[in-house]
């Protein structure tokens, strides 16, 4: 496969046809987790922020790097008023719990509260079984590749946010 040198041959059709396959198929998995999200944050009295800033401090600690208020802040483009505000909403709503940082005493660490765990476990259990479902057909050596995939689009995606400059504007605490 020539991969971009010379005139496209049909190995680099099908490739770039499987790749704008796999976009696609993001797209609609990002719609439909957004959709899901905010079921989830309306059925929580939270907002769709309070989600956002959910999904980034379980994927952080689920990476085993804790964020703190300010990697929250960078993370979602957030003021810093803003992102006080929001954390502390949060720990007010008992979904999030503050902890200091092992390695530097100076640094809090924001992680998912045990409350914060068991109603994202209420919530989200019954879409794991769909998704276990859905592909229990599948043989391992294709949800080996998948995960393969993911982890590149994933890592891609890391790489191009890092190359964007900063938000021009940030959002009034208020909205957040």
């Amino acid at each position: 496969m020539t991969h971009g040198t010379g005139p496209a041959g049909p190995d680099d059709r099908e490739r770039d046809r499987l790749q704008l396959d796999i976009a696609r198929d993001i797209r609609a998995l990002t719609a439909v987790s957004e959709q899901i999200g905010h079921q989830f944050a309306r059925s929580n009295s939270l907002r769709p922020n309070d989600f956002r800033a959910l999904m980034h401090i379980a994927t952080a600690d689920t990476e085993g790097a804790p964020l703190t208020a300010g990697g929250l802040r960078a993370r979602m483009g957030l003021s810093p008023a803003a992102v006080t505000y929001l954390v502390e909403r949060l720990i007010d709503s008992g979904h999030v719990r503050r902890s200091t940082d092992p390695a530097d005493r100076r640094r809090v660490l924001l992680h998912h509260s045990e409350h914060g765990m068991a109603v994202a476990r209420d919530f989200f259990t019954p879409l794991g079984a769909r998704n276990r479902e859905g592909t229990a057909e599948l043989p391992d050596a294709d949800l080996a590749a998948a995960h393969r995939v993911l982890t590149a689009i994933v890592a891609a995606m890391w790489r191009y946010h890092a190359e964007l400059p900063p938000a021009a504007a940030e959002p009034d605490p208020e909205s957040a």
